[in-house]
């Protein structure tokens, strides 16, 4: 609502009424309250300058104070201070531009005194000589250490107001003496409310042995840990190391953990995302962690330039790396931010963690089933998306191995209606989430994932565009995962549930997957796979042991055999797959075999189970294949006979021809 103008002229009209909530009726409470403050911060400079006029007169007449002239020193002093006051103004000092003390402030106190030196030294001509020349010279640069030590002097009590209590908070010893450790102990030194205060930093650098932080010094390397603690009365160690990789939060856990105290973490630097860190942002020292962190470079250029102001969609944005793929890709500024899942609630959740609000009135928020065509050509028509990211899919695959039709209809049926979707809607860009279980594949889903590779590829040889897919292994933190399954156990009293004491799998967290998946999308491809390094696979048994170890009760581990399709040991590259790395150090780029979408009619998600694997198997392993058959899938809603082609490129491959077999039992 809005305040009517008055019949009187009131001179307030026109404002809204939300306005006036919190307004002062003072006519000029912005000059009464920082006119003062800047007015003494001038007339303070302007006393520093008078006096060091005076002490360089002094020191002129070696001390005779006989011999000085008083009046000229306050005549010119009167005039240093009206000409100090204006450069001042002219470089900020004054404007409230900088904070009392800054570094910037600082640096202008320098520029005003190299101006009023010469200026002083000009109209002491112009005034008669009222001073030697010498000190004039002089009294520049005392006034200027006089200047910068009273704001030192400020600064340094006002800081020391703003320091926690030594005796109300956690003594902890920081780890690290870089960047990172200078904004957490700046952080915490700087807020009364802080629930830490830092007493020493941990350094492996030799050349920080003296270095000191805001008072707070290296009192050793991480070996000296133990007794760093044991002096200096400590009850946590923070690791303030935001690119630390999970081998160096591992190292210095094991070294804490004999310690008796509490081990916390700053987190990485890719979900800090450029800011700093902040008290809030010191937590414990999680499984992801342990398991999962690298520092994630990431081209900002590339990534921009094809998703700044383009029309985005992401298909799966319910789940754990939609989800988290949105909120990624809404930091690049996108013209429109289409999230589709099948799961309300999941979309709920994802616009709640994007804006805050989570009102579900938003057109960009689309409720649809990849399985449904007619839908999908809908929502394509309506958003026009530029960039599509299709994580939507079904992932575990004990339940995939009783239920393979389940894979056909949504994780191949599905896929190739969206690619089908976005070749007729002229999609420019198009990333399809795979798995390590692609590689050399052994179950339905890692069969299902290779023939949406294959599919893919296809696409790709066939649109002027970018199409391809990225395959990486177990996501930490997503939902069904194995940390979440272990926490679950540990909470219910155990046991933990291992399949085989030498299973080990490949981790990452959702943010470094998202991340490089963000980047993968911005390299040109040729029909590829490109593939995340996930750096080491790690053992599942000493995950459960770690897990069990932390657990506040004795939790037993119990081994349960491997289940149909799963491996020892997964791979992220199979057989013929070279690992390639011509763009990024962090993703190879293999060449895949395409799969022309005709050949879905082959499988019937009515058939035999067994038949139904068999196909599924051959079809994941076959040459490529090419448009040779034109009827429709019997589980697609939309006709399947062969890619809807534009004029081909040079990057098209001629594939090999190959004779489809009878189904067979694997």
């Amino acid at each position: 609502m809005q305040v009517r103008r008055s019949a009187t002229g009131d001179g307030e009209a026109g404002v809204s009424a939300g306005e006036w909530r919190g307004r002062r009726l003072d006519p000029a409470p912005w000059f009464a309250s920082v006119l003062p403050g800047r007015a003494a911060r001038a007339g303070t400079d302007a006393l520093a300058l008078a006096a060091a006029l005076l002490i360089a007169t002094l020191l002129r007449h070696d001390g005779h104070v006989g011999e000085t002239d008083f009046r000229g020193v306050i005549l010119l002093s009167g005039v240093a201070a009206i000409v100090h006051t204006l450069a001042g103004i002219h470089f900020g000092l004054y404007t409230g531009r900088w904070a009392y003390g800054c570094f910037e402030e600082i640096a202008a106190l320098v520029r005003t005194a190299a101006v009023v030196t010469p200026a002083l030294f000009l109209l002491d001509t112009l005034l008669g000589r009222l001073v030697p020349r010498s000190a004039i010279i002089a009294a520049g640069l005392f006034a200027l250490v006089l200047a910068a030590g009273v704001r030192y002097t400020t600064r340094l009590l006002r800081d020391s107001r703003l320091r926690p209590s030594p005796e109300h908070g956690i003594r902890v010893v920081v780890m690290g003496a870089g960047e990172g450790a200078t904004q957490v102990i700046r952080a915490m030194l700087r807020s009364p409310r802080s629930p830490y205060v830092p007493v020493a930093l941990l350094d492996d650098d030799p050349a920080k042995r003296t270095f000191r932080i805001m008072g707070v010094p290296v009192a050793g390397n991480r070996g000296a840990m133990a007794e760093v603690v044991r002096r200096f009365d400590a009850e946590a160690v923070v690791i303030a190391i935001p690119s630390a990789g999970a081998d160096l939060i591992r190292a210095l856990t094991d070294l804490a953990q004999p310690l008796n105290v509490d081990l916390k973490v700053v987190p990485p630097v890719v979900e800090l995302f450029g800011r700093t860190v902040r008290v809030e942002d010191i937590r414990p020292v999680s499984h992801e962690d342990l398991l999962g962190r690298r520092e994630i470079g990431i081209d900002l250029a590339a990534v921009a330039g094809y998703l700044e102001g383009r029309r985005v969609l992401v298909t799966g944005a319910g789940g754990s790396i939609g989800s988290e793929l949105c909120r990624q890709l809404a930091r690049f500024n996108p013209a429109k931010l289409v999230m589709l899942d099948r799961d309300e609630s999941g979309l709920h959740a994802v616009q709640l963690s994007i804006d805050g609000r989570g009102m579900l009135d938003d057109r960009n928020l689309v409720v649809a089933d990849i399985r449904d065509q007619q839908r999908l050509d809908e929502v394509f028509a309506e958003h026009k998306p530029h960039v599509v990211f299709h994580a939507a899919a079904l992932k575990h695959l004990p339940l995939l191995e009783m239920h393979p039709s389940e894979a056909l209809k949504t994780n191949i049926i599905g896929t190739y209606q969206i690619l089908q979707t976005a070749l007729r809607h002229k999609v420019d860009r198009l990333v399809n989430i795979s798995t390590d279980k692609a590689a050399d594949p052994c179950s339905v889903l890692g069969y299902s994932k290779r023939i949406t590779e294959r599919l893919t590829a296809a696409a790709d040889a066939s649109t002027a565009g970018t199409y391809c897919s990225v395959r990486f292994g177990n996501v930490l933190g997503s939902r069904g995962s194995v940390l979440t399954a272990f926490a679950a156990q540990v909470e219910a009293g155990g046991p933990i549930t291992v399949t085989h004491p030498d299973v080990n799998r490949y981790f990452m967290t959702v943010q470094e997957a998202v991340r490089l998946v963000i980047q993968a999308g911005a390299l040109d491809s040729d029909a590829e796979v490109m593939v995340l390094d996930m750096g080491e696979p790690v053992r599942i048994a000493d995950v459960a042991k770690r897990i069990a170890d932390a657990a506040d009760q004795h939790i037993q581990i119990v081994y349960t055999g491997l289940r149909p399709g799963e491996k020892i040991a997964e791979v992220l590259l199979g057989p013929n797959e070279p690992d390639h790395r011509p763009n990024h150090p962090l993703i190879s780029q293999a060449p895949v075999p395409p799969l022309d979408g005709a050949v879905l009619s082959l499988l019937d998600p009515a058939a035999p189970r067994a038949d139904l694997i068999a196909v599924l198997h051959w079809l994941s392993e076959s040459p490529a294949l090419p448009a040779v058959l034109q009827t429709s899938p019997a589980a697609t809603t939309a006709s399947a006979g062969g890619w809807h082609r534009p004029a081909p490129r040079s990057k098209q491959r001629q594939p090999e021809t190959a004779s489809v077999p009878q189904a067979r039992h694997p």
